[in-house]
């Protein structure tokens, strides 16, 4: 039976009017798929279904935060406990200090951390307090690595601004952007010569330690070891934006994976367990310069929100209490992963596929994908309709070849077994197209 979608379309058309493209956010508009964007009306562990009451298996998970599944029990009585004494005072609250020492004990290099409602504003201040520590001005990220829309560093971010073929922003001077050096990623000799060019003048190298802007892309071996001793060596500052890897490719982030401590670390997405937050976090002689006492100012109204610290408290107890979970997302993503890839072989359907833990993408390109301009190389046609095929058998992908899709703990072998078979009959239809 189609899939309905009558009243998703009137949905979309009634926002349309009052929202900007009917989104406020640009991926969710289903532009480089095509077709009109779902709207969600509940989920329920690995499920979700949408206003039309089309049921999908979901592999988004809200872009990363449900590594419990959907409406996880343990995380909605936390919040409706929460929410029973009040949604929000901007004033301290005991849970704040609670979710602190659980973060703080899962990253060996951090002594501090400062909470805030975003990923961008966690990564925005990571770069103001990592200048006005070191005193410098320039700032290296990678291409297609997407650290938030702050000005800085819209230069060729990935996400939503490749699957839109956007530069940069318009509305971002110049001026703005003339300290910050992007490069490719994966490169090591490319990074080795900026900083012997701009020797002594780079605050800080922020990266994606395994970048799922622009797809999952992982790094190259040695090549986070290389960060580390070059960085070092010119007394910069690495920043890992842990946003979607923090307790999500392992309980302790990437840095636990791959055993490199960064200097500052920007986090969100889990740590709230679904709800608005960001945090960043450094060793104290670092986060002592942000106010109140130091010089680095930054504030936020619901900065450590009692809602988003309950929700993160009650996920990341989760998270340490049944570490077994991190194996469960191992075997299923591994599983789904080559099962679908095998799917497209057998059809002579040309992709490739990166996967850490449980974060992965199949590019729809000969691969490997190991930067942006490799990505950039994947058939986005292919993808889309790859894409609306799988949405038509129920399986809810993210709407982008740029975006790394998710797997959660609420997973179950029958959803791999039927994400594999919705990926044999839109591989076979293709193939015959």
């Amino acid at each position: 039976m189609p899939r309905k979608t009558e009243h998703s379309h009137k949905l979309q058309k009634r926002a349309e009017q009052v929202i900007p493209g009917g989104v406020n956010s640009p991926v969710r508009a289903f532009g480089s798929v095509g077709g009109d964007p779902l709207f969600i009306v509940r989920g329920q562990g690995s499920h979700i279904w949408d206003a039309d009451g089309n049921e999908y298996i979901d592999y988004i998970g809200s872009w990363g935060p449900l590594i419990l599944g959907h409406a996880a029990p343990t995380v909605i009585e936390a919040v409706i406990s929460a929410a029973r004494s009040g949604t929000s005072f901007g004033a301290s609250t005991p849970t704040e200090a609670d979710l602190a020492e659980l973060v703080i004990s899962a990253f060996p290099h951090m002594q501090k951390v400062r909470f805030v409602s975003s990923g961008t504003e966690a990564t925005m201040s990571a770069i103001r307090l990592a200048r006005a520590y070191t005193k410098r001005k320039y700032i290296v990220k990678f291409e297609g690595c997407y650290h938030g829309h702050a000005d800085a560093l819209l230069v060729k971010a990935g996400s939503g601004v490749a699957t839109l073929g956007i530069p940069g922003s318009a509305g971002v001077p110049e001026e703005f952007t003339q300290f910050t050096l992007a490069l490719p990623y994966n490169d090591t000799d490319v990074l080795e010569q900026v900083f012997k060019k701009y020797k002594h003048q780079i605050a800080c190298v922020i990266v994606e330690p395994v970048v799922g802007n622009m797809g999952c892309v992982p790094p190259a071996r040695g090549y986070l070891e290389a960060l580390r001793a070059i960085t070092s060596r010119d007394k910069a500052l690495l920043i890992f934006d842990e946003v979607m890897t923090g307790f999500r490719v392992a309980y302790g982030g990437a840095q636990e994976l791959y055993a490199i401590q960064p200097d500052l670390t920007t986090m969100g997405k889990i740590i709230g367990g679904g709800l608005p937050v960001g945090a960043y976090g450094g060793a104290s002689d670092i986060m002592d310069m942000v106010a109140p006492l130091g010089p680095v100012y930054q504030a936020g109204t619901l900065s450590g929100n009692p809602l988003a610290m309950a929700a993160g408290y009650a996920t990341l107890r989760y998270l340490r209490e049944h570490k077994d979970v991190y194996a469960k997302l191992e075997k299923l993503a591994a599983e789904v992963v080559a099962g679908v890839t095998a799917a497209a072989k057998d059809s002579g359907v040309e992709i490739c596929n990166n996967r850490v833990g449980s974060m992965f993408t199949w590019f729809f390109a000969p691969g490997p994908v190991t930067d942006w301009t490799s990505a950039a190389k994947s058939n986005t046609e292919a993808f889309g309709r790859f894409f609306r095929s799988m949405l038509e058998s129920g399986i809810y992908l993210p709407p982008s070849q740029f975006e790394a899709a998710f797997l959660s703990a609420a997973h179950t072998e029958n959803d791999v077994q039927q994400t594999i078979a919705a990926a044999k009959q839109a591989f076979a239809v293709a193939a015959h197209a």
